[in-house]
């Protein structure tokens, strides 16, 4: 039995059309294992960053500036995540719905040609001109660094050898100018970001989180840096939205206090400040809110290890969710 039926009554039973308010937001730690890199697009340009007050409390109202990884910059690399499982157990379909047709119409993410009844367009969403379309039910914001962008980056100085490992051409013998400079997040750097769940089964929310800790690479140049750790440090049940990825990044900046917010920060102690910071800000929500033990937590997270060891679990799953969009395996 999962821990999730501890907490029935916000869990959907079946896909429905109509929102019916049962929200499950998880708050995950994010910790870069490499150099990093998260920028809008191109090669050259500055990492991303946003200019944000420092904390919540009136001695910390200085504006600091906060690298920011983008809501589509995480999703996306979770999607892929679960996309490939479906892909191993013929699961996305082509376009319409339809379980055969021309390969190029695959059910892929930026192609126009979703499927519509796969497990990855019915929980994250797609949309076609004039052919439907499905609201994410991952609701998802920026996250941002705890410690201020000066502290969590550098900067790396490359350049593109030739054959003869040299920066001259061995045919013309004319030197190269490729000689360019990328900023980087260092690595153990803390990132917090927190995933609302809309209106999800319990076999669905155990996709969106294995998604989640399944991937560990982000950002640009993938193949070479980008390696991230997530760990699930809370979990939140509730009747409505609650507080922000910022509200929590600047409530844990000020429990740090001067003397904690020393590169790289303790990620134990984080988590724990992380929890405390939880507990305050949830008793100022409006709503029915109802959270995850840490126990709980725990038990969750194990459940999700021991389901995705088992490659015959995964397809059942994946199975389960599918059908609950009206197709499953035959």
């Amino acid at each position: 039995m999962s821990v999730l039926n501890n907490h029935i009554d916000f869990i959907a039973e079946k896909y429905e059309n109509f929102p019916r308010g049962r929200y499950l937001t998880l708050i995950v730690l994010r910790k870069t294992e490499s150099e990093t890199i998260f920028r809008t697009e191109g090669s050259g340009e500055g990492l991303s960053r946003d200019t944000v007050h420092a904390g919540l409390v009136k001695e910390n109202r200085d504006l600091i500036s906060r690298v920011t990884i983008s809501k589509r910059k995480q999703t996306a690399v979770e999607r892929r995540t679960g996309r490939e499982l479906l892909r191993q157990h013929n699961l996305l379909f082509y376009a319409g719905g339809k379980r055969e047709g021309d390969k190029e119409d695959i059910c892929a993410l930026n192609r126009n040609k979703p499927c519509g009844i796969c497990a990855d367009c019915m929980i994250y969403g797609y949309a076609v001109g004039g052919g439907g379309a499905q609201k994410s039910r991952v609701i998802t914001d920026d996250a941002f660094s705890i410690l201020p962008y000066q502290t969590v980056t550098a900067k790396r100085t490359f350049n593109a050898l030739y054959d003869n490992n040299t920066m001259r051409d061995p045919v013309t013998g004319q030197a190269s100018s490729s000689i360019q400079e990328d900023e980087y997040v260092k690595p153990e750097t803390l990132f917090i970001d927190m995933q609302t769940l809309k209106d999800l089964t319990a076999d669905e929310i155990h996709y969106v989180l294995a998604n989640v800790l399944r991937s560990r690479r982000y950002g640009a140049i993938s193949s070479r840096l980008g390696k991230m750790r997530n760990t699930l440090v809370g979990a939140i049940f509730s009747d409505c939205e609650i507080f922000s990825n910022l509200e929590l990044t600047q409530s844990v900046y000020d429990r740090l206090g001067p003397e904690g917010r020393q590169f790289p920060l303790d990620g134990d102690k984080v988590e724990s400040i992380i929890i405390e910071a939880v507990k305050a800000l949830t008793g100022e929500v409006i709503g029915t809110v109802q959270p995850l033990t840490e126990t709980e937590i725990n038990t969750l997270t194990d459940e999700i290890r021991q389901k995705f060891a088992s490659p015959d679990e995964v397809k059942g799953l994946l199975n389960s969710i599918t059908a609950l969009y009206g197709k499953s395996e035959t």
